[in-house]
């Protein structure tokens, strides 16, 4: 399987010949299984005491003639915090309980479980399975719905070169390789809209091009996914048919990244 080689200013300079690793088949089965027990590695639960660390602890009393009692109040029996006092009049906040503000979480994630397990021939094979579907452009379509066709050969490689070299050039030369699919390869951030932006979700972006590079090579660019060979994971490919520029030399390390 062939692909076309760019030069430094986007311009076809040869062809040149991929790795077996991108002839092998999509198992996308596979890929989702790798996938879910990766992410499966890393449970996520809150602190023990968050949410409890207030001076409010249990309900307070209704009973009559009671010091710093509801009795009267006309409100309820959530656990409240003394915010300040006059005499015997209080004026509290609601505290601890998960509907109040600062309180517990009512349901968090307990970080218990028992991991998934994949064998070694199963990792390799969806890795496998996530680099040939960058080269294939029927799954690239399929993730880019907003892509009509393709009018380049995947995946775009460029020649090693690239050290030290200036944004504007850098940009320019993707600008001439993908041309109407420029926008879409991009990393664009924004600020989400709604009640995401109190919630820890404030801003939203998409993924944008992923450039992979030798380990060796000094390559540095705002604006892009830029990760060494050996630094590629599950999560940089899925889901399959991401957008990838290659450079020759981590073609020739790709080899030894997921073995045949």
């Amino acid at each position: 399987m062939k692909t076309a080689l760019y030069d430094l200013k986007g311009k076809k300079k040869s062809d040149i010949e991929l790795p077996e690793i991108f002839n092998d088949s999509v198992r996308e089965d596979v890929v989702m299984k790798y996938f879910e027990a990766d992410k499966f590695k890393h449970p996520s639960s809150p602190y023990v005491e968050a949410g409890r660390r207030h001076s409010a602890s249990g309900t307070i009393s209704h009973k009559r003639h009671d010091w710093k009692g509801h009795y009267g109040k006309g409100i309820s029996r959530v656990p409240r915090k003394t915010m300040r006092r006059s005499g015997t009049q209080f004026i509290w906040v609601g505290a601890e309980v998960s509907g109040t503000r600062g309180g517990r979480r009512a349901h968090p994630p307990k970080g218990i479980g028992k991991e998934k397990k994949i064998n070694k021939r199963e990792i390799e094979m969806a890795m496998n399975s996530g680099f040939a579907a960058t080269g294939n452009g029927e799954w690239i379509l399929k993730r880019y719905e907003s892509l009509n066709k393709l009018n380049i050969k995947t995946p775009v490689v460029v020649e090693s070169k690239l050290d030290n070299i200036k944004t504007k050039d850098f940009i320019a030369m993707l600008k001439e390789i993908f041309g109407e699919v420029f926008p879409l390869i991009m990393k664009k951030k924004s600020v989400r809209s709604g009640k995401g932006k109190a919630r820890g979700r404030k801003y939203k972006s998409n993924a944008g091009l992923l450039f992979v590079k030798s380990k060796n090579e000094k390559i540095k660019v705002n604006g892009i996914d830029m990760k060494d060979i050996n630094e590629i994971t599950m999560n940089d490919l899925y889901p399959l048919g991401r957008l990838c520029v290659y450079t020759e030399k981590a073609l020739e390390e790709i080899k030894g990244v997921v073995k045949k």
